[in-house]
């Protein structure tokens, strides 16, 4: 029985730790995000326009890329020349 019982406060004494410091992290976080909000306003006034950005040019080298492993698989044998064509045709209709 006293083994029993010490595991039983091992546990109350563990779950009671647990809480509190969840309690204590959350109160920190709040106090924390209490402070930083006027320094983020201020740096919201004071901060300049986002830049628009250049559209990735991805697609044009992806095709390229595309159509060179389709070429190398029907080098290879690996696909016939009708199934080249219809995979190149999806590829360039993309």
């Amino acid at each position: 029985m006293p083994l029993l019982r010490g595991m039983a406060r091992t546990a109350v004494v563990a779950g009671t730790a647990t809480a509190v410091s969840n309690r204590v992290s959350r109160r920190q976080a709040n106090r924390w995000a209490q402070q930083d909000e006027p320094q983020y306003a201020q740096q919201q006034q004071y901060a300049p326009p986002p830049q628009p950005q250049a559209p990735p040019a991805g697609p044009a080298r992806d095709q390229v890329a595309q159509l060179k492993d389709l070429a190398d698989l029907k080098a290879q044998g690996i696909l016939t020349d009708a199934e080249f064509e219809a995979q190149k045709a999806k590829i360039l209709a993309s």
